[in-house]
């Protein structure tokens, strides 16, 4: 056989089995009323700083919890933790992403049904993540101010998976010479009418030209959706 066709039945395997799983996770995630949302991004982006003023903030009125994946050290679970939520590290190793069996164990012992909302931080990259399923209600991909306006077009396939574009720095975009305008249009080329929040962690609400950006854009998008995902479910 050739080692090619063989390489790629063993991915097409891998994949299978994680979608089975990721399934799974769905359905129980869906019937504890728990909004999962999954964040990706390269390494940078500030997906550790934002989701940690995030526990913090929807910490204050909801019961929130986090699973971050990370290649080593549990330096992003003790930054999280900072924000008073349950935290879980999960340690990849050589693994360049989150899979659905990764997620299923580190939950292992946790009541789902005592949480709002539950984030999944990936490893820091925009390819592996792209192809694993988490079992989540939305995955969030992040774009920086400081690292340029081309992200989309370099990585079309990870924002296709997504369902909304966090643009996150917002507070840096004068200071870096973001072209934010350019910014939108690369993502909606990818991926036409897709969601888009502009976000700061350090700021709880700011205005230029008419854009509203700070984190409470981004908290009330995660509200919005719990509502909808909650009232979906009583309409069964």
């Amino acid at each position: 056989m050739n080692p090619q066709t063989r390489l790629v039945e063993v991915r097409q395997k891998v994949l299978k089995q994680n979608d089975v799983i990721a399934r799974e996770l769905r359905r129980q995630f869906q019937e504890a009323g728990v909004l999962v949302i999954s964040l990706v991004s390269s390494p940078g982006a500030g997906k550790t700083s934002l989701l940690r003023e995030t526990l913090r903030r929807l910490g204050e009125s909801n019961r929130v919890a986090a699973l971050v994946g990370d290649l080593a050290t549990e330096n992003d679970a003790r930054r999280l933790a900072e924000s008073g939520a349950p935290v879980r590290q999960i340690v990849t190793g050589t693994v360049c992403h989150l899979e659905a069996e990764m997620v299923k164990t580190a939950l292992q012992g946790w009541r789902l049904d005592e949480l709002d909302f539950l984030f999944i931080e990936n490893v820091g990259n925009l390819v592996c993540p792209a192809s694993y399923d988490l079992g989540e209600d939305f995955r969030a991909v992040l774009l920086s101010t400081t690292e340029g306006e081309d992200k989309p077009l370099k990585y079309p396939t990870i924002f296709n998976t997504a369902d909304v574009a966090v643009i996150t720095k917002a507070d840096l975009a004068s200071v870096v010479e973001f072209d934010r305008q350019a910014a939108l249009e690369n993502i909606q080329r990818v991926r036409p009418g897709m969601r888009v929040v502009e976000v700061s962690a350090k700021t709880a609400r700011g205005t230029k030209g008419g854009t509203a950006w700070g984190i409470e854009p981004w908290l009330e998008l995660l509200v919005e959706r719990r509502a909808g995902a909650l009232a979906r479910e009583v309409a069964k």
